[in-house]
């Protein structure tokens, strides 16, 4: 019995918010138990790497396929959109291991837990654009876009509470790029969300 075969790009776009979500889980077990920053950091740039790799091949397949599930250059946007998140989660685990930065951080730990949160909507919300469900969709973009409002105010937060209580000028530094790396991906999480409403809204 012939099975159907996937679709490439529906495929790898799933793989990405998987790997996402993944990565998200490790930067959240690394700054809850912050022991081992540098083997944490290792693993999220494999999944980096790999993430990489799925977006090749949606390029490569974009290179060489005729008809596509969606508009090509939402798929081009919305596949580097994801990418983004990752680089930042990536970039941001990166420094935190650079930095050596051991102390638990409350910020930081929120932050871990709404960006896998995020990861959850968009995977949702892709999973009911497959379907052609797109009355479903609507809840999860409002929900990243919801994410994204509260890493702004946490942002916020964060910076007053560490130039009010930090004494050390390099901390302050060091600590400030972080944060600004991981709020960053809540921009790009919503990038991608308005990619996904836009398709639902032409469909």
């Amino acid at each position: 019995m012939l099975t159907k075969k996937k679709d490439v790009f529906f495929e790898n776009l799933l793989l990405i918010i998987e790997n996402i979500k993944d990565a998200a889980v490790l930067f959240k077990n690394d700054m809850e138990n912050p022991a081992d920053l540098e083997g944490y950091a290792e693993k999220i740039k494999m999944l980096e790497h790999k993430g990489d790799e799925y977006t090749h091949v949606i390029f490569q397949a974009l290179n060489r396929t005729f008809i596509t599930p969606l508009e090509r250059d939402d798929i081009m946007a919305l596949t580097g959109r994801l990418d983004d998140i990752l680089d930042a989660i990536e970039a941001c685990a990166d420094l935190i291991n650079l930095y050596n930065l051991k102390d638990r951080d409350s910020y930081l730990c929120l932050y871990a837990r709404m960006i896998e949160r995020c990861a959850i909507e968009l995977q949702e919300a892709l999973n009911h654009l497959i379907e052609k469900k797109y009355s479903q969709i609507h809840r999860h973009i409002v929900w990243v876009n919801s994410l994204e409002n509260e890493a702004d105010q946490l942002y916020r937060e964060c910076l007053k509470d560490l130039f009010s209580t930090e004494t050390d000028v390099k901390k302050i530094v060091q600590k400030k790029e972080v944060y600004e790396l991981i709020e960053g991906a809540f921009d790009r999480a919503e990038d991608a969300a308005d990619i996904l409403e836009g398709i639902v809204m032409r469909s």
